[in-house]
C-alpha cells in the first residue's frame, strides 16, 4: 500500500505570505495519548505569522528555533478520525476543537493533523467548524488572563484595549461573565455597534480621543495591541490596578510599580478542559464569536495578508472541508 496522502499549508522559507505553499503531504499517524483529527477548520492567528516570518519581531536571542519546512495552525475544528495507544475518552467520529500544542509546534493547516488527547474539547453544539475554529486560542488567552491570572472580582471596571480583534472581543464578553460592572471596548470606530451588541458598556473610538485623556480608574487593561506606547495607559489604571499585555509592549514598569500597578505577562496554554468551560458558555448563549473573513486552504496566503493588514473584526478562518 502506498503511502496515505493529504493537502496542506506549509512554510519552506520564511517571509512574506507568498511563502505558504498549498501543497500534498504524507498524512500524519496519531501517537501514544494522541488522537488525529479531520480538520474541517483551521484559526488563523498572529503566532502563525510571526512563525512564518521566522519571528523577527522578537529579539533574536529569545527566538524559538522553527525547523523547515513545517506546517502552521494550532486552532483547529473536525472530526476525530483515529486513536492512538490509551485514547480512552474519545472515540472515532467525535467532533472537536482544540489549541493544539501550544506553545509549541502545530499543523492545523492541513486535511488531517495529530494531537494530544487532552487539547480537545467537545465542539459546541451552537456552533458550526468554522466559528469553533475561531474560538480555541484568543477564547482560552482571554479565559486565562481574566480568570486564572488576574482572578477578576465583580464589579471591577475592564478596559479592553483592541476590542474589536480575536482576543479583544472575547475578552469584552468574558469579563461581564465573569461579573464586571463596567467594561470599556477601545477600538475604531467602526467596531462600536459591533462591541456594544457583545455587551460593551461605553466605546472609546481611539481615532477621535486618546484613551489616556478621557478613562480613569479602571481595575484591569486587557491590552491586544502592546507596542513602545503601552505605557500610556499608567494614567487609566488606579492604584492596586493591573495590566495584562497579550503581546509585547513597553509599559515603564517602574513607574507602573511607583504607582501600585502591576504588569502580568503570562502565555496562554493548550488547555481542553477550559475550552470545555467556554463550550458550555458558548451553548449558554453567554459567548459570541465574531468572524472577520473565512478563506479556503488553499487561499492561505491571501488569509495571510488580511490578517496581517489588521483592524479585524472578530477572527479570520481557514476552511478545510467545503
Amino acid at each position: 500500500m502506498g503511502t496515505a496522502m493529504m493537502w496542506a499549508a506549509r512554510v519552506h522559507a520564511f517571509g512574506e505570505p507568498g511563502q505558504l505553499v498549498y501543497e500534498e503531504v504524507p498524512r500524519p499517524a496519531a501517537g501514544p495519548g494522541e488522537v488525529l483529527v479531520r480538520v474541517h477548520a483551521a484559526g488563523v492567528n498572529p503566532p502563525d505569522w510571526y512563525a512564518r516570518r521566522g519571528f523577527a519581531n522578537i529579539p533574536e536571542a529569545m527566538r524559538p528555533v522553527w525547523p523547515l519546512p513545517f506546517t502552521p495552525g494550532s486552532d483547529i475544528s473536525g472530526v476525530i478520525a483515529g486513536l492512538g495507544a490509551g485514547v480512552t475518552e474519545w472515540q472515532v467520529g467525535d467532533e472537536v476543537f482544540g489549541l493544539v500544542n501550544f506553545p509549541g509546534r502545530a499543523s492545523g493547516y492541513a486535511e488531517f493533523t495529530t494531537s494530544p488527547a487532552a487539547h480537545l474539547a467537545r465542539r459546541p453544539a451552537a456552533l458550526g467548524h468554522v466559528e469553533a475554529a475561531a474560538v480555541p486560542m484568543a477564547g482560552l488567552t482571554a479565559y486565562q488572563f481574566l480568570v486564572e491570572h488576574l482572578r477578576l472580582t465583580q464589579g471591577s471596571t475592564v478596559l479592553v484595549n483592541g476590542a474589536g480583534g480575536g482576543v479583544g472581543h472575547f475578552a469584552v464578553q468574558l469579563a461581564k461573565a465573569a461579573g464586571a460592572a463596567k467594561v470599556i471596548g477601545v477600538a475604531s470606530g467602526r467596531h462600536e455597534a459591533f462591541l456594544k451588541d457583545l455587551g460593551a458598556d461605553r466605546f472609546v473610538d481611539y481615532t477621535r480621543a486618546a484613551v489616556e485623556d478621557v478613562v480613569r480608574e479602571v481595575d484591569v487593561l486587557i491590552d491586544t495591541v502592546g507596542g513602545p506606547d503601552g505605557h500610556r495607559f499608567l494614567p487609566v489604571l488606579r492604584r492596586g490596578g493591573s495590566i495584562a499585555p497579550v503581546y509585547l509592549g513597553e509599559y515603564h514598569r517602574e513607574r507602573a510599580a511607583e504607582l501600585g500597578i502591576t504588569v502580568g505577562g503570562w502565555q496562554v496554554r493548550s488547555s481542553g478542559e477550559q475550552l470545555a468551560e467556554l463550550a458550555r458558555l458558548i451553548d449558554a448563549g453567554r459567548l459570541r464569536v465574531g468572524i472577520d473573513s473565512v478563506f479556503p486552504l488553499s487561499a492561505v496566503a491571501q488569509a495571510h495578508t488580511r490578517a496581517e493588514q489588521g483592524h479585524l473584526q472578530g477572527k479570520i478562518v481557514l476552511r478545510v472541508v467545503a
